[in-house]
Protein backbone atom coordinates (compact mmCIF):
# COMPACT_ATOMS: atom_id res chain seq x y z
CA UNK A 1 0.00 0.00 0.00
CA UNK A 2 1.31 3.43 -0.87
CA UNK A 3 1.66 5.84 2.01
CA UNK A 4 0.59 9.39 1.25
CA UNK A 5 0.50 11.88 4.05
CA UNK A 6 -2.22 14.49 3.65
CA UNK A 7 0.16 17.19 4.77
CA UNK A 8 2.47 16.26 1.89
CA UNK A 9 -0.16 15.90 -0.78
CA UNK A 10 -3.39 17.65 0.19
CA UNK A 11 -6.33 17.39 -2.20
CA UNK A 12 -3.94 17.32 -5.16
CA UNK A 13 -2.51 14.01 -3.96
CA UNK A 14 -6.00 12.62 -3.51
CA UNK A 15 -6.89 13.67 -7.05
CA UNK A 16 -3.83 11.81 -8.32
CA UNK A 17 -5.20 8.70 -6.63
CA UNK A 18 -8.67 9.09 -8.14
CA UNK A 19 -8.74 6.29 -10.70
CA UNK A 20 -9.23 3.64 -8.08
CA UNK A 21 -5.80 4.09 -6.60
CA UNK A 22 -4.59 3.33 -3.13
CA UNK A 23 -3.34 5.76 -0.56
CA UNK A 24 -3.02 6.09 3.16
CA UNK A 25 -3.76 9.34 4.90
CA UNK A 26 -3.44 9.77 8.64
CA UNK A 27 -6.53 11.45 10.04
CA UNK A 28 -5.63 14.77 11.57
CA UNK A 29 -8.22 14.33 14.28
CA UNK A 30 -7.34 10.70 14.93
CA UNK A 31 -9.76 8.05 16.05
CA UNK A 32 -12.22 6.09 14.01
CA UNK A 33 -14.02 7.62 11.06
CA UNK A 34 -17.64 8.52 11.51
CA UNK A 35 -17.64 11.71 13.55
CA UNK A 36 -19.30 14.76 12.02
CA UNK A 37 -15.96 16.54 11.45
CA UNK A 38 -14.45 13.44 9.84
CA UNK A 39 -17.54 12.94 7.69
CA UNK A 40 -17.26 16.53 6.44
CA UNK A 41 -13.54 16.16 5.77
CA UNK A 42 -13.72 12.89 3.83
CA UNK A 43 -16.87 13.92 1.97
CA UNK A 44 -15.13 17.14 0.90
CA UNK A 45 -12.31 15.01 -0.53
CA UNK A 46 -14.83 12.92 -2.50
CA UNK A 47 -16.45 16.08 -3.89
CA UNK A 48 -13.03 17.47 -4.87
CA UNK A 49 -12.19 14.21 -6.66
CA UNK A 50 -15.50 14.44 -8.54
CA UNK A 51 -14.93 18.07 -9.51
CA UNK A 52 -11.37 17.35 -10.66
CA UNK A 53 -12.61 14.39 -12.67
CA UNK A 54 -14.99 16.69 -14.58
CA UNK A 55 -12.09 19.07 -15.26
CA UNK A 56 -10.14 16.07 -16.59
CA UNK A 57 -12.98 15.07 -18.93
CA UNK A 58 -14.72 12.48 -16.74
CA UNK A 59 -18.04 12.22 -14.94
CA UNK A 60 -18.94 14.21 -11.80
CA UNK A 61 -18.44 11.43 -9.26
CA UNK A 62 -15.72 10.77 -6.69
CA UNK A 63 -15.38 8.42 -3.73
CA UNK A 64 -13.04 7.62 -0.86
CA UNK A 65 -12.97 4.66 1.49
CA UNK A 66 -11.77 5.18 5.06
CA UNK A 67 -11.22 2.79 7.94
CA UNK A 68 -10.02 3.74 11.41
CA UNK A 69 -9.30 7.28 10.24
CA UNK A 70 -7.05 6.07 7.40
CA UNK A 71 -7.71 6.55 3.70
CA UNK A 72 -7.75 3.11 2.08
CA UNK A 73 -8.56 4.10 -1.50
CA UNK A 74 -10.13 6.66 -3.78
CA UNK A 75 -12.10 6.38 -6.98
CA UNK A 76 -13.34 8.60 -9.77
CA UNK A 77 -15.91 7.81 -12.43
CA UNK A 78 -14.10 6.17 -15.37
CA UNK A 79 -17.09 5.08 -17.44
CA UNK A 80 -16.29 7.07 -20.59
CA UNK A 81 -12.52 6.93 -20.23
CA UNK A 82 -12.40 3.14 -19.85
CA UNK A 83 -15.52 2.34 -21.94
CA UNK A 84 -16.78 0.49 -18.86
CA UNK A 85 -20.34 1.17 -17.67
CA UNK A 86 -19.47 -0.37 -14.28
CA UNK A 87 -16.48 1.93 -13.64
CA UNK A 88 -18.36 4.18 -11.23
CA UNK A 89 -16.34 6.05 -8.61
CA UNK A 90 -17.65 3.89 -5.77
CA UNK A 91 -16.85 0.64 -7.61
CA UNK A 92 -13.38 1.90 -8.50
CA UNK A 93 -12.71 2.78 -4.85
CA UNK A 94 -14.08 -0.58 -3.64
CA UNK A 95 -11.86 -2.45 -6.12
CA UNK A 96 -8.78 -0.48 -5.08
CA UNK A 97 -9.47 -0.89 -1.34
CA UNK A 98 -9.98 -4.63 -1.70
CA UNK A 99 -6.76 -4.96 -3.69
CA UNK A 100 -4.84 -2.86 -1.16
CA UNK A 101 -6.09 -4.92 1.77
CA UNK A 102 -5.93 -8.25 -0.01
CA UNK A 103 -9.48 -8.88 1.15
CA UNK A 104 -12.92 -8.67 -0.43
CA UNK A 105 -14.46 -7.60 2.87
CA UNK A 106 -14.29 -3.93 3.72
CA UNK A 107 -16.01 -4.42 7.08
CA UNK A 108 -15.27 -1.56 9.43
CA UNK A 109 -14.86 0.92 6.58
CA UNK A 110 -16.91 3.88 5.40
CA UNK A 111 -17.49 4.89 1.79
CA UNK A 112 -17.72 8.65 1.26
CA UNK A 113 -19.12 9.55 -2.12
CA UNK A 114 -19.88 12.81 -3.85
CA UNK A 115 -23.36 11.60 -4.81
CA UNK A 116 -25.85 9.07 -3.51
CA UNK A 117 -24.78 5.71 -4.94
CA UNK A 118 -26.80 4.36 -7.84
CA UNK A 119 -28.42 0.95 -7.26
CA UNK A 120 -25.34 -0.85 -8.63
CA UNK A 121 -22.99 1.01 -6.31
CA UNK A 122 -25.32 0.65 -3.33
CA UNK A 123 -25.38 -3.09 -3.92
CA UNK A 124 -21.59 -3.19 -4.39
CA UNK A 125 -21.33 -1.48 -0.98
CA UNK A 126 -23.43 -4.24 0.53
CA UNK A 127 -21.32 -6.94 -1.14
CA UNK A 128 -18.17 -5.21 0.16
CA UNK A 129 -19.64 -5.32 3.70
CA UNK A 130 -18.97 -1.62 4.22
CA UNK A 131 -20.24 -0.36 7.57
CA UNK A 132 -21.47 3.00 6.26
CA UNK A 133 -22.06 4.95 3.09
CA UNK A 134 -22.07 8.75 3.39
CA UNK A 135 -23.02 10.92 0.40
CA UNK A 136 -23.37 14.59 -0.53
CA UNK A 137 -25.61 15.13 -3.59
CA UNK A 138 -28.60 12.83 -4.02
CA UNK A 139 -30.31 10.97 -6.87
CA UNK A 140 -32.40 14.05 -7.72
CA UNK A 141 -29.22 16.13 -8.13
CA UNK A 142 -27.82 13.39 -10.38
CA UNK A 143 -31.02 13.42 -12.48
CA UNK A 144 -30.69 17.19 -12.86
CA UNK A 145 -27.18 16.54 -14.20
CA UNK A 146 -28.56 14.10 -16.78
CA UNK A 147 -27.75 10.82 -15.00
CA UNK A 148 -30.12 7.85 -14.69
CA UNK A 149 -29.75 7.12 -10.96
CA UNK A 150 -33.29 8.24 -10.07
CA UNK A 151 -34.77 6.40 -13.05
CA UNK A 152 -32.95 3.17 -12.09
CA UNK A 153 -34.14 3.39 -8.48
CA UNK A 154 -37.71 3.77 -9.79
CA UNK A 155 -37.21 1.03 -12.40
CA UNK A 156 -36.25 -1.50 -9.73
CA UNK A 157 -39.63 -1.03 -8.05
CA UNK A 158 -41.50 -1.94 -11.26
CA UNK A 159 -42.32 -5.32 -12.74
CA UNK A 160 -39.41 -6.69 -14.81
CA UNK A 161 -41.75 -7.05 -17.76
CA UNK A 162 -41.70 -3.24 -18.05
CA UNK A 163 -37.90 -2.94 -18.08
CA UNK A 164 -36.13 -1.78 -21.26
CA UNK A 165 -33.69 -4.71 -20.91
CA UNK A 166 -35.18 -8.19 -20.94
CA UNK A 167 -34.15 -10.14 -17.82
CA UNK A 168 -35.57 -13.65 -17.87
CA UNK A 169 -34.83 -17.15 -16.62
CA UNK A 170 -34.43 -20.16 -18.89
CA UNK A 171 -35.08 -23.55 -17.32
CA UNK A 172 -31.85 -25.52 -17.70
CA UNK A 173 -31.62 -28.99 -16.28
CA UNK A 174 -28.27 -28.42 -14.58
CA UNK A 175 -28.96 -24.86 -13.46
CA UNK A 176 -27.96 -25.60 -9.86
CA UNK A 177 -24.76 -27.47 -10.73
CA UNK A 178 -22.45 -24.53 -9.96
CA UNK A 179 -24.08 -24.11 -6.53
CA UNK A 180 -24.03 -27.83 -5.85
CA UNK A 181 -20.32 -27.90 -6.70
CA UNK A 182 -19.78 -24.83 -4.51
CA UNK A 183 -21.49 -26.49 -1.55
CA UNK A 184 -19.48 -29.70 -2.04
CA UNK A 185 -16.17 -27.83 -2.15
CA UNK A 186 -14.68 -27.84 1.34
CA UNK A 187 -11.84 -25.46 0.41
CA UNK A 188 -14.13 -22.66 -0.79
CA UNK A 189 -13.74 -19.14 0.56
CA UNK A 190 -17.05 -18.09 2.05
CA UNK A 191 -18.37 -14.64 1.34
Amino acid sequence: MTGVSETESGAEGAAELGGGEVGEVAAEQGGADGGAADDQRWLAMAVELATQNVRDGGGPFGAVIVRDGMLLATGQNRVTRDFDPTAHAEVMAIRAAGAALGDFSLAGATLYTSCEPCPMCATASLWARLDRVVFAADRHDAARGGFDDLEFYELLTRDRATWPTVVQPVDLGNRTEPFDTWLETTTRTEY
